[in-house]
């Protein structure tokens, strides 16, 4: 049995990435029942943000699926050999062809009978840098006026470590959808030094409407530091009508682009010295009452597998 210990997340120091200033694309993609099409679009997306300057790229969850529990396992990848998975293979050849780095978004992961919402990250020659697995699963309570009822839970597992991975753009924390709603994930992703949270999500029209703008700035004001988003387009297949609204915000909250909710590439222009600059002005890390309260951070025996600072041989798969 694993031995968990507390202790007092000490924050990072903001490390100067190679690349500082960049361009990100973010494919609102249209996704449909069929899977060889959702990666030929989603191909074609990708293609679209590199041709228009974006060297990171984001997709949304559930991409090569319909958000649908019922769907899930039939869509399913095994992650464990990218050459049978046609997703991860898609993902792997065109990040190496067009030399960018791809937030994967997420898709169905199967790993012996279990299933996940897992997002991969491949860097630019084409490797596989990391994955997330959903750690928060959405299971919808009493639904609100106008919503079908949906449990992630009957059909898919929860991960188990938060994921921060090392790129040439900075270290980028991952949260998937329902992650989003968690700011001690936020929270110690900042504490790790990330300059980029991405969430890929699927909000329906009830929360969106109500939520997923304001917990994406939310998310980047707190912890002073870039939060973009990726949604399917709201005319995807899916058990739920879908908000779309694909959204990239700065360090002090604002919207620096978002789109509608119809398919589309979303292309934003991202600084890191508008972190800096914000915390500068505004040091809310020297202004922690340390004395009155703390962040604590669950860290498992072996510290470098919590970290897990996105190289595949840190990264512990718990199945």
């Amino acid at each position: 049995m694993e031995t968990i210990t507390a202790q007092s997340l000490v924050s990072a120091p903001l490390q100067i990435p190679k690349i500082t200033q960049f361009k990100i694309g973010i494919c609102q993609l249209k996704v449909s029942t069929e899977k060889s099409a959702n990666i030929f679009n989603a191909h074609n997306l990708i293609q679209a943000a590199a041709e228009q300057g974006a060297t990171l790229i984001l997709l949304p969850e559930m991409w090569n699926c319909p958000c649908s529990t019922d769907m899930f396992a039939k869509f399913a990848e095994d992650f464990s050999d990218i050459n049978s998975s046609p997703s991860l293979l898609m993902l792997s050849e065109v990040a190496s062809l067009l030399g960018v780095t791809i937030i994967g978004g997420s898709i169905p992961e199967k790993d012996a009978d279990q299933l996940y919402n897992s997002c991969s990250v491949f860097g630019p020659n084409g490797e596989l840098k990391a994955k997330h697995r959903k750690i928060h699963l959405f299971d919808m309570g009493k639904p609100l006026l106008g919503e079908v009822q949906f449990k992630e839970s009957d059909n898919i597992s929860a991960g188990e470590e938060p994921t921060v991975v090392e790129t040439d753009f900075g270290r980028i924390g991952i949260g998937i959808c329902h992650d989003i709603r968690f700011p001690e994930l936020a929270m110690s992703y900042s504490a790790r030094g990330a300059h980029l949270i991405c969430y890929p999500g699927a909000f329906n029209m009830s929360t969106g409407a109500a939520l997923w703008e304001l917990e994406q700035r939310t998310r980047a004001v707190d912890n002073q530091l870039y939060v973009a988003s990726c949604s399917p387009s709201r005319d995807s297949a899916c058990s739920y009508l879908i908000w779309g609204h694909s959204t990239v915000v700065g360090p002090m909250g604002e919207i620096i682009a978002t789109t509608g909710h119809q398919e589309a590439v979303l292309i934003a222009e991202i600084d890191y010295a508008a972190i800096q600059q914000t915390r500068e002005s505004l040091p809310l890390e020297s202004q922690k009452r340390n004395d009155i309260y703390q962040f604590v951070d669950l860290l498992r025996e072996d510290s470098q597998k919590a970290l897990r600072v996105g190289h595949l041989d840190q990264i512990s798969y718990h199945g």
